[in-house]
């Protein structure tokens, strides 16, 4: 989105006909919505501008939920944006360590500073984006506690307030088609800003989860968070924001229901042993946090090789940390007999896994050749250090 279509988007006639417009879903035919519009009488840049909205405010419900249906975005806004429930749970922290007041540096569209006002928090939201600012403001607009400031995070005056909340830019700039930034160092506002700011007053930064860990400062608390089964983010605490004796933190988030795994530090990895009946893939955020060895030790399982994120017992556990598959069979991991052994068993629809092995299961799939009804997870790994093809079912 540029400054154009931003202004477009903005006025009152183009807001009451984006509420106007039924919910977009992937059966909406947009020829026949565009053609309906413009027989309305409305301008094709203004009709163009309303359906991406249109668009846009349906691809967001994942994260807003039913309050998507009131905001804007930016493609690469709402990419960008934290879910609402992780905001709620950053913005609880603060709340719970009594905070009052909080600058939002790198607000995005508004996302978590929508959360602390929420909870009744001074907001401070800085963004330095003029169309993301302007979205921020309009997204932000119902809270009479936030103001909306155009500038660079570095150069924000934080006399007054309590504490600070960043979310320093991790891909190139623009609205649309982003890449990420690879090098922490490339950043806006950069590590060494956001890490000198922690040292003075309470600060939370959220990270990637793919974030190098040997730039984690000592004392932070470092929590890695998954919803629904994919790993959203890192986000790193510090003064009363981190909890006292956790380092390390694994925050699983399913629907309603949420588990916590955490430790003062890394976890020793537990003992290796042979296959079992049951196979275990930790979550990503439990893997990221490094507590694979204390979750394998509360499950009563082992590791299957050194170095290796899977785990096995001969017991069926029940954890939100774990995905839980029983071991049909181990095959040739030569890619020709393992083709014959899965054409014989009819497995036309296979899930392929792998840790450890230097394999493209997309190429893989494509090479097997399957063909039948059955269906199977097969699990391309190391087992005590070797090579091992792993057939298995989702329990």
């Amino acid at each position: 989105m540029n400054k154009d279509e931003l202004g477009l988007v903005m006025t009152s006639a183009a807001l009451r006909l984006l509420d106007s417009l039924p919910e977009y879903s992937e059966s909406t035919d947009i020829v026949k919505t565009v053609a309906a519009l413009r027989r309305d009488g409305h301008p094709a840049d203004l009709v163009s501008a309303v359906l991406t909205q249109s668009r846009l405010r349906a691809k967001a419900t994942g994260k807003f939920g039913e309050f998507a249906s009131r905001m804007l975005f930016t493609e690469a806004g709402l990419e960008q944006a934290t879910r609402l429930r992780v905001a709620a749970l950053h913005a609880g922290r603060y709340q719970a360590a009594g905070i009052r007041s909080v600058a939002d540096l790198g607000c995005g569209i508004g996302a978590d500073a929508l959360a602390f006002a929420a909870l009744d928090l001074e907001v401070q939201a800085v963004e330095h984006d003029e169309v993301t600012a302007a979205i921020a403001s309009y997204n932000l607009a119902p809270f009479t506690n936030v103001t909306v400031s155009l500038g660079d995070a570095a150069d924000h005056d934080l006399t007054g307030v309590d504490s600070v909340y960043l979310d320093p830019a991790r891909r190139t700039s623009g609205h649309s088609d982003t890449r990420r930034l690879p090098d922490p160092r490339d950043y806006s506002p950069s590590l060494d800003f956001a890490f000198g700011v922690a040292r003075t007053m309470p600060t939370g930064i959220k990270l990637g989860p793919g974030f190098d860990r040997e730039l984690i400062p000592d004392e932070a608390e470092a929590q890695w968070i998954s919803v629904d089964g994919q790993l959203v983010e890192n986000s790193l605490w510090f003064g009363p924001l981190a909890r006292e004796g956790i380092t390390r933190s694994a925050l699983v988030l399913r629907g309603d229901h949420s588990a916590e795994l955490v430790a003062a530090g890394d976890s020793v990895d537990a003992d290796v042993a042979e296959l079992g009946t049951y196979l275990y893939e930790p979550d990503g955020s439990v893997i990221r946090a490094r507590l694979i060895g204390d979750l394998a030790r509360s499950l009563d399982a082992r590791m299957l090789s050194e170095q290796i994120a899977y785990l096995t017992s001969d017991t069926l556990v029940s954890s939100p940390f774990v995905a839980a598959f029983r071991v049909v069979d181990t095959l040739p991991s030569d890619e020709l007999k393992l083709k014959k052994e899965l054409r014989r068993r009819g497995i036309g629809r296979l899930e392929i896994k792998k840790r450890g092995v230097d394999i493209d299961p997309a190429v893989l799939r494509r090479r097997l050749s399957l063909s039948g009804d059955a269906e199977a997870t097969l699990v391309m790994t190391r087992v005590a250090g070797r090579h091992t093809a792993i057939l298995a079912e989702r329990v």
